[in-house]
């Protein structure tokens, strides 16, 4: 091809077509470079990801998005693999997540936090990125989890518990919203990279966490059930 690489833009996200042969580092390489090139037209955007006309590892595939959400505005939400037939669910997927936290005050954290970290907001708080188990996130207002949420969760800290909780996977060890406290039984704990959608099944759908009549409950989330928060 003429070009290490070309972006290409859709409905859902961002799709890079790559060179089959350059080195994996000079790719990286440029890959930045075509990027920083398109910062105006990309800035701040909150996109999926897809490649084409190359294979990658896991560890190549997560080099590629940390560099560029380390060097650009970009958010990146997830990787899907390059189907067509993925497009509408993982538009769902985004415009769910759009939804729940579109006007509210709220920050974004980028990366994954890991066993012994913790994090607190005096807002709504967005992390690109797993919450693994071992790690707490705490806030006085809404958390949303664009990864997965396999470690603890503690949403209104100021007592609001008309606050949520949601996640592209929902596994936490322990959920809290308001004053209300709920465990989840003891599980196997499994080990994954961040970020990672190909064809989920329906367990796999984004869920919402929310407190009602002092039990909290755990669900798909759908259109209604966010306008009705």
């Amino acid at each position: 091809m003429s070009q290490a690489v070309v972006i290409k833009s859709n409905k859902y996200g961002i799709n890079l077509i790559l060179d089959r042969d350059l080195p994996f580092e000079e790719l990286l390489d440029a890959i930045i470079a075509k990027f920083l090139e398109s910062e105006k037209f990309f800035r701040n955007a909150e996109v999926a990801i897809s490649f084409e006309g190359r294979e990658l590892n896991q560890e190549e595939e997560y080099r590629i998005v940390e560099a560029i959400t380390q060097q650009t505005s970009i958010k990146i939400i997830c990787i899907v693999d390059n189907d067509e037939a993925h497009a509408q669910f993982v538009k769902e997927q985004i415009d769910a997540y759009q939804e729940a936290v579109t006007g509210r005050d709220g920050e974004f954290y980028r990366g994954t936090l890991r066993s012994g970290q913790v994090l607190e907001s005096a807002s709504s708080i967005v992390v690109v990125g797993d919450v693994n188990p071992g790690a707490k996130i705490i806030s006085r207002k809404n958390i949303v989890v664009l990864g997965a949420l396999n470690g603890n969760a503690y949403a209104g800290a100021g007592g609001d518990g008309s606050c949520f909780i949601a996640a592209l996977e929902m596994d936490p060890i322990q959920i809290q919203i308001g004053d209300i406290l709920a465990k989840s039984p003891d599980k196997q704990q499994k080990a994954k990279r961040p970020r990672r959608r190909s064809k989920a099944p329906a367990a796999a759908e984004p869920q919402i966490a929310i407190a009602k009549g002092g039990n909290i409950y755990i669900q798909p989330i759908t259109k209604g059930l966010l306008n009705s928060i």
